[in-house]
């Protein structure tokens, strides 16, 4: 399962909750997920939930690598990882998991790239200021 299918899965939008402005009777390609009231109340849940937000590039590099988000319970990790690197002062962050590395803006609480472990291999990692392994 890709992130875009994870999110979509534990999100869901009622559409009747819109306000009249956000209501279309035109029919449109638009689905409730991408409208503007439903990123918003979206980016509200995240906040509150503490939960990381991933950037474009981190989710199409996801899908690119097919990295499943469910598998070993890896957002619930990723998150408490952040957590505990906002706790040390941490701006910059490299997240590693089993097989997995998240490079995360901790002050922004969003997850910039990742990558799996063969696309790893030669890489250098460069500014980040600390690394959380769990």
């Amino acid at each position: 399962m890709n992130i875009n299918e994870f999110r979509l899965k534990n999100m869901q939008v009622n559409p009747s909750l819109a306000p009249d402005s956000q209501r279309s009777t035109s029919k449109t390609n638009q689905t409730p997920q991408e409208s503007t009231f439903a990123q918003t109340l979206k980016k509200q849940l995240e906040k509150q939930s503490g939960s990381v937000e991933f950037s474009k590039h981190a989710i199409d590099r996801i899908n690119q690598r097919n990295i499943d988000m469910q598998e070993d319970d890896k957002m619930e990790r990723l998150n408490k990882a952040v957590e505990l690197a906002q706790q040390k002062g941490a701006n910059e962050t490299l997240v590693l998991i089993d097989q997995t590395a998240f490079v995360v803006s901790v002050k922004n609480n969003k997850v910039i790239t990742t990558m799996s472990q063969q696309d790893m291999v030669g890489n250098v990692f460069t500014n980040i200021d600390s690394t959380v392994i769990m």
